[in-house]
């Protein structure tokens, strides 16, 4: 404690953050996750924030899952995967995600962010290149950072300056190039055009990679993700992704390709060797999920579904929404501040949602990002309506009538 100009720099820097509107405050739920949850001072919300997309995070046949693998597997494993912290269960969840993406196999990872972190500094050093999207999520710009490759960045969604890039990295003589990109950008709700990506891959010998943390189990026309949606199943090389938005909700990541590829992660990628073992209960609920949603597109209809209604409704009332057609909707309030009063009017007309902005959005973009849910009745989202239109116009972002 000596050091006490330390602690004073960190106040400072806080109270910064406060005075400018970008301080994150979290609130406390007294609930399991779902379309309505208990704040911690026993109020009922409609929750409007959380990538529970499939509403499987706090479904009951889930928990059932998880308590099943909890009843056979235990509660932990104490090791990581190579020494004695594989079971059963975890080859299972690996082989049924193979199958669900159409890979030829897959490896578990405590979080999605240890998959992308974790993916990169194994398979590419200084003689490659990585070409990533400008808007990539925080876990693959950590992972690249990690890596000797070449680091080559095209705008968001821009295949004129993807193109660009590629010829850049082909001419400075880089052995192998790989396309990184989100199957869903995550605070626009912007979809990849892979089928446009995998056509640049395949004319400059290029690899390719996508994140599908916010697409896995409701994108395209069974729920494969992303690439199903952009009809390139088979096309792309690495695939990572989450278990803790639609599929189930807990936590967990994965990285999923050729069987060459996952090998060379089980013996060289730092997050999976020097992490503990993806908790059973979690792996065994997961399973559980994926089995359900293989079966029956009912809760991906019904989340798009209610994504088309909310969309159409809230332009009508009067917001600004980034176009698109993914349950991932900015509403679009541009300064921090306003972000911040908006989300906390809303929280008091029983409305949970979070503000986003500088520097998780460009300055100037801030936003309350709206998440649906297949979970979601229409009745709720209407109240969800009436809470906008009334936060709006007191707040003066849209003109009374």
């Amino acid at each position: 404690m000596s050091d006490q100009a330390f602690y004073s720099s960190l106040q400072q820097k806080l109270a910064t953050l406060k005075d400018e509107g970008l301080f994150k405050p979290e609130r406390v739920l007294a609930s399991r996750q779902g379309a309505e949850v208990v704040a911690q001072d026993g109020r009922t919300l409609i929750n409007m924030c959380a990538n529970n997309y499939l509403g499987l995070s706090g479904d009951v046949e889930t928990q059932k899952a998880a308590a099943a693998a909890l009843e056979k597997y235990g509660y932990g494993l104490s090791s990581v995967r190579f020494i004695c912290g594989t079971q059963t269960v975890h080859k299972e969840l690996e082989s049924a995600l193979s199958n669900f993406l159409g890979t030829e196999d897959t490896i578990l990872y405590a979080a999605a962010f240890d998959a992308n972190g974790g993916v990169f500094e194994p398979l590419f050093d200084e003689n490659d290149a990585i070409i990533s999207d400008a808007l990539n999520h925080a876990s693959i710009i950590d992972g690249v950072r990690l890596c000797k490759a070449a680091r080559y960045r095209y705008a968001n969604n821009d295949m004129a300056d993807l193109e660009k890039q590629l010829v850049a990295a082909t001419e400075a003589g880089k052995r192998h190039k790989i396309i990184v990109t989100d199957g869903v950008f995550s605070m626009d709700g912007t979809i990849a055009q892979l089928d446009k990506i995998v056509e640049l891959a395949e004319k400059y010998g290029a690899l390719t990679m996508i994140d599908e943390s916010h697409a896995s189990g409701f994108m395209g026309a069974t729920g494969r993700g992303t690439h199903e949606h952009c009809g390139v199943i088979g096309k792309i090389d690495i695939i990572t992704g989450t278990l803790g938005k639609a599929l189930g909700g807990a936590m967990g990541g994965f990285t999923s390709g050729k069987k060459e590829v996952i090998e060379t992660l089980r013996q060289k990628s730092r997050p999976y060797l020097f992490s503990n073992t993806l908790a059973p209960m979690i792996a065994g609920a997961s399973l559980a999920v994926l089995e359900r949603i293989s079966k029956s597109t009912e809760l991906r209809d019904r989340l798009h579904e209610n994504t088309a209604y909310f969309r159409k409704e809230i332009e009508r009332i009067g917001f600004t929404i980034k176009p698109g057609t993914h349950p991932v909707v900015p509403v679009m309030l541009f300064e921090a501040p306003v972000a911040q009063k908006f989300a906390s009017r809303m929280f008091e007309l029983g409305v949970l949602l979070s503000g986003f902005f500088y520097p998780v959005v460009p300055m100037g973009q801030a936003r309350v990002r709206v998440q649906l849910s297949a979970a979601h009745t229409r009745e709720q989202l209407d109240t969800v309506l009436k809470a906008f239109e009334q936060a709006g116009k007191e707040l003066g972002i849209i003109q009374n009538n």
